[in-house]
């Protein structure tokens, strides 16, 4: 179909092409392509490669290291309107949030590779004649796994991080929407990266991981994605010793303190939930606002989300573009079926949009009692759960109350209440008064069930190298 690109595998510099299964267009469910199946040979001969490259790479110095991803990243920003098209047919996200993200996914390869030129050790003051250093040295090959809901950026956190660290790295992307990690792949490739340093693989999730996490050669493993693949793919690297970094669900809380203005941050709000459908690990979802202005909040949020025009993310009226998979049309029936059971009121939306393509609105959900599925779960999706409380002390414990903890959002005035929620939300990202949980020079990641280790900044880099104590006698 024009504007999609072919599927390959992606192995020691060289594209490979493969039987696989077929890539849905979640908008009508017609076929785009086929994501190609990588067989254990392909993986034995993707983990020889990483070696060869990571061999090179480390010794490319960090000045050519950074010439080659930026110059990859400039591809990148040339090709962005053709490489969102693709996005919006395989994943179903409005046109121009895939070029936003494509633009970000650069952003993040940008930052890192200027960042990987100060990658510092130190030298510690020590009695005459000894000399004690600090080295940071690439920790070598990573295998890398990467989600569906974000098909560039999210392999582009993770390349990025890899290859400005001097290590290499064996990419699997989703299969579901491959071609931004295609594309991705490509503009490395032909910004002149070394063969092997960077390997993209498809096929079986759980083949792949099984057969690359126990591999001596791959010393690092980082994965984004839902809490119960993390924790198995978390068990087994600790099996074999491998560090890891776990970027894993969410269920975002939104404390609304009775200083703001309803109907303002409610409009904020349904812009910051309706993103990508709700399927973003930091989307807002459990709203805890404070009684003073709770009516005139769930009204306005309400109201707001019921003018949003859901349709074809291709077409550029489109606010809410369909959900990415049939499985997700499930999960939200499901999920309001049990809310609407246990006596929550429905404020906007509730039903599947037709029977052909994956459409469903932002559907606002309010007075949940705690019990409900929807409060528990991380829904993914547009789903908005609006309750009142009485107090910032009970909003609190309400956004503690769950074991996920990647991303927090509060609205308001008070630098009282801010210093409150700092201190007393138990995330890894909190975000006042605006809904962008990082951007390419923080780190990103989560705590409790929500992973460990860190994704951009010099913080996310750090995870890729090893710090190396050289002790010196002179004699």
């Amino acid at each position: 179909m024009t504007g999609y690109p072919s599927i390959e595998l992606y192995i020691d510099g060289r594209w490979k092409r493969a039987d696989g299964q077929p890539v849905l267009n979640p908008a009508d469910e017609t076929v785009l392509g086929t994501v190609p199946t990588a067989t254990i040979a392909d993986l034995d001969d993707a983990i020889a490669a990483a070696e060869r490259g990571f061999a090179v790479w480390r010794k490319t110095s960090p000045a050519k290291r950074t010439q080659i991803i930026l110059k990859a990243a400039s591809l990148i920003r040339a090709r962005a309107d053709e490489m969102a098209v693709a996005m919006t047919l395989e994943q179903g996200k409005p046109l121009d949030q895939a070029r936003l993200e494509i633009l970000r996914g650069c952003d993040i390869i940008e930052w890192d590779a200027t960042e990987g030129l100060r990658m510092y050790g130190r030298v510690i003051p020590s009695e005459d004649g000894m000399r004690h250093t600090v080295l940071r040295q690439p920790i070598g090959p990573v295998a890398a796994f990467s989600p569906w809901n974000f098909p560039m950026s999210s392999p582009a956190r993770k390349v990025a991080g890899a290859l400005s660290s001097g290590c290499s790295i064996i990419l699997k992307a989703s299969e579901e929407t491959p071609a931004g990690a295609v594309q991705l792949v490509r503009a490395f490739h032909d910004a002149g990266l070394p063969p092997g340093v960077l390997n993209l693989v498809f096929g079986n999730p759980a083949e792949i991981s099984s057969h690359l996490i126990p591999q001596a050669s791959i010393r690092l493993i980082t994965f984004t994605g839902s809490i119960p693949v993390g924790k198995s793919l978390a068990e087994m690297a600790g099996r074999h010793m491998k560090p890891a970094i776990m970027e894993l669900g969410g269920h975002a809380p939104v404390i609304v303190c009775d200083d703001v203005d309803p109907a303002t941050t409610a409009a904020t709000s349904v812009a910051g939930k309706s993103r990508n459908a709700g399927q973003v690990c930091v989307a807002p979802t459990r709203f805890f606002v404070q009684e003073e202005v709770y009516r005139q909040f769930a009204d306005s949020f309400a109201e707001k989300a019921a003018q949003l025009k859901v349709g074809n993310g291709l077409d550029p009226s489109t606010q809410l573009g369909p959900l990415a998979n049939g499985r997700r049309i499930e999960a939200m029936e499901a999920l309001v079926a049990d809310a609407k059971a246990k006596g929550a009121k429905v404020l906007a939306g509730g039903q599947r949009i037709g029977n052909r393509g994956y459409f469903f609105p932002l559907t606002v959900l309010a007075e949940l009692p705690d019990d409900a599925r929807a409060m528990r779960d991380e829904p993914f999706g547009p789903l908005a759960l609006v309750n009142p409380v009485r107090s910032l002390d009970e909003a609190i414990e309400k956004a503690n109350s769950l074991p996920y903890g990647l991303a927090a959002y509060a609205f308001t005035r008070s630098s009282h209440n801010a210093d409150r929620l700092a201190n007393e939300v138990e995330v890894g990202n909190l975000s006042i008064n605006h809904f962008v949980a990082s951007v390419a020079e923080t780190p990103f990641g989560g705590v409790k069930d929500s992973g460990y280790g860190r994704e951009g900044g010099t913080e996310g880099l750090q995870c890729y190298t090893v710090a190396k104590n050289v002790s010196h006698k002179m004699i």
